[in-house]
């Protein structure tokens, strides 16, 4: 496993992070634990959450699998990088959510950090992440309160995800103004086929030293292979939902037929070569692998020693082009 710095931490962790949504919703308690154990004996070392992940009555479920896991002992907290998340309200009928109880106000984050951890049976998160923009509470007060659980040793960094780069902008310079740390990761949905981060979120990460922690690195399926797998009846999830979509599309069926030919012609994996794309991406400190079997995370872990030639990264970026740089981009 190779690892890097967290965006401008000392903390380094491995280029694949080991996302755990899958965990209770499709893959049961002790297949999770078999994921995690084989990711860790692997050298993945930084695992990301979210307390909402367990999803309607099962909010809150993923975390208590993740505890559980560390609960065995073994080392497997000390060596791993936990990260986790709070905005979500936690109610398990949205018709239920009591004022307070969401969102990124002092009060809620105190009271997410808490259930958090005694979920994860822990006493401190390594990287505790905004999962969605507040538009409602000032970053004076976000940093107040994450300034109070850095303090009492609950959480030792905060991070973003889903934010834009004016966000990242004013979230940090709200925190120097104050003598806050700031944020050091944002997480965002980045992939060969959804490269619109690149016109300001992770120019905006570089600029003020976040790592940069993509989701969706195979955009739902649609980069692993969809249209072999379709051919050959694989897993319903493969031609369902953001893919089935996508695919319906015939200008973006064309383009991952053509990128399926591609791979083909080279001998590689479709999936594998879509996350060592990203692992050669400017800013990206490793994307997110949401396995639900033991098979999937050892194709994840293939990518990681995978290397692109200069003449084929040339070709993925004639069949997925990118926005070009920013401004000039969007401004000439």
């Amino acid at each position: 496993m190779e690892y890097t710095q967290l965006g401008r931490t000392g903390l380094k962790v491995s280029r694949l992070v080991l996302g755990t949504m899958n965990f209770g919703p499709q893959t049961d308690e002790a297949d999770s634990h078999t994921i995690m154990d084989a990711a860790l004996g692997a050298g993945v070392n930084f695992f990301d959450t979210a307390n909402v992940y367990g999803w309607g009555a099962d909010k809150g479920r993923t975390e208590e699998i993740v505890g559980s896991w560390f609960a065995k002992g073994g080392g497997r907290r000390d060596k791993t990088v936990l990260a986790t998340k709070v905005y979500a309200n936690m109610a398990p009928d949205k018709d239920a959510v009591w004022p307070n109880h969401d969102k990124l106000s002092a009060l809620n984050i105190r009271r997410a950090v808490d259930a958090s951890l005694k979920r994860l049976g822990t006493d401190y998160i390594d990287l505790y992440q905004f999962h969605h923009v507040d538009r409602d509470t000032p970053w004076e007060e976000i940093w107040q309160a994450i300034d109070v659980l850095v303090q009492q040793g609950k959480i030792l960094y905060a991070g973003s995800s889903n934010h834009a780069g004016w966000h990242i902008a004013r979230a940090n310079e709200t925190a120097a103004r104050r003598g806050s740390y700031g944020l050091v990761s944002e997480q965002c949905l980045y992939n060969l086929a959804e490269r619109r981060a690149e016109m300001e979120v992770i120019p905006a990460a570089e600029s003020y030293g976040l790592g940069v922690i993509p989701w969706s690195p195979l955009h739902g399926g649609l980069l692993g292979g969809a249209i072999r797998k379709e051919r050959e009846g694989g897993a319903a999830r493969s031609v369902s939902g953001r893919s089935a979509d996508s695919l319906a599309n015939s200008a973006i069926r064309a383009q991952i037929q053509s990128y399926e030919d591609l791979l083909a012609k080279h001998g590689l994996e479709p999936g594998e070569v879509a996350l060592a794309w990203l692992l050669t991406r400017p800013g990206v400190t490793g994307p997110i692998v949401g396995p639900r079997t033991a098979d999937q995370l050892a194709s994840a872990l293939r990518a990681v020693e995978l290397k692109l030639s200069d003449e084929l990264l040339a070709s993925l970026d004639e069949i997925f082009p990118g926005p070009g740089p920013s401004p000039e981009a969007f401004a000439w």
